[in-house]
């Protein structure tokens, strides 16, 4: 725990903050929380953020946990080339 998350939920919000606890159904506690904005018209994550602080993550709505540190994106083996 205290580890640093990145969190996508299901409407495509997505949040990065340190993981301060948990439960069985999911629900997460997430401290210096920062959330990405989506672009109004084109729907995609963007660069810009707002600071949420401690947030309660309910966890329903929760599709993708992640580590922060540590991870590389890599190119998508599915995709015809």
């Amino acid at each position: 725990m205290e580890k640093k998350v990145r969190v996508r939920f299901n409407g495509g919000r997505e949040v990065v903050g340190k993981l301060m606890g948990y439960d069985p159904l999911l629900n997460l506690v997430l401290d210096e929380t920062i959330e990405y904005l989506k672009d109004q018209e084109t729907g995609y994550v963007t660069e810009k953020t707002r600071e949420l602080g401690l947030a309660v993550l309910r966890g329903t709505a929760v599709i993708l946990i992640s580590p922060f540190d540590g991870s590389e994106e890599i190119e998508n083996p599915f995709i015809a080339q």
